[in-house]
């Protein structure tokens, strides 16, 4: 299977402090990669320098013609601000060079109809904001999806539609995800690789291999609570 992404022997390091080191793992075409991981472990930090916004060592290989959509976990952007899903979109637009109706069809995309994008984006529901932000990482048609944490803020049953919205889409259009996550549950369900960083050292593989009762404790360094849904055994 053609690779989307190869990343190899990638470290980044701030001062005396060496954040990542040596990790090495790739993305296949059209497949979702979940990046776990307690706090402090670099997930964030990997994401930044995959897209060049950090300087580091190794290589970062996108496949030829590779168009980049990125939510990051904070957007500089004040809730309260007199902006409506359509001037937020129009901005993107205005960056892309997309067709106004490029914003009609990321809004059908994600289920967002016109009297809700109209709205100030400060009172939107944490579910809907999330799809507005799914929106504006389409715009631009892009080949790879970068989310960081991108159900923070919403409830749990707006968690599970946030992750059936990007299987949904990734059917549909064949682009490669790439999300930072907290919740080991679904990413279980919904990822077909696991990337675990943690300060000491990183693992790969699928969700089965990766998210045990053991792996997990040993990453974390505690307890980490996950339910193994489809087959029926619980970690604590």
């Amino acid at each position: 299977m053609t690779a989307a992404l190869e990343v190899r022997n990638l470290s980044v390091t701030f001062g005396r402090d060496r954040v990542l080191r040596d990790l090495s793992f790739s993305v296949d075409a059209g497949k979702t990669l979940a990046i776990i991981g307690p706090n402090g472990a670099g997930k964030t930090v990997l994401f930044r320098a995959l897209i060049g916004a950090l300087p580091y060592e190794g290589e970062v290989v996108w496949a030829p013609g590779t168009r980049i959509g990125y939510v990051p976990q904070k957007l500089d952007i004040e809730r309260d601000l007199p902006l409506t899903g359509y001037d937020f979109l129009g901005a993107k637009a205005h960056v892309t060079g997309d067709a106004p109706e490029e914003i009609a069809r990321v809004l059908a995309a994600v289920s967002l109809d016109a009297e809700v994008a109209a709205r100030p984006i400060g009172t939107l529901s944490g579910g809907q904001f999330q799809r507005l932000l799914v929106a504006f990482a389409l715009m631009g048609r892009p080949t790879v999806l970068l989310f960081d944490e991108p159900t923070a803020g919403v409830d749990q049953p707006g968690e599970e539609s946030i992750y059936a919205l990007f299987r949904d889409l990734q059917r549909a259009h064949g682009f490669s995800l790439l999300l930072i996550s907290h919740e080991l549950t679904l990413v279980y369900r919904y990822a077909d690789t696991v990337l675990c960083l943690s300060r000491s050292e990183a693992c790969i593989g699928p969700p089965i291999e990766v998210l045990t009762t053991q792996r997990l404790q040993e990453m974390y360094g505690t307890e980490v609570k996950f339910h193994d849904h489809a087959h029926g055994n619980a970690g604590h």
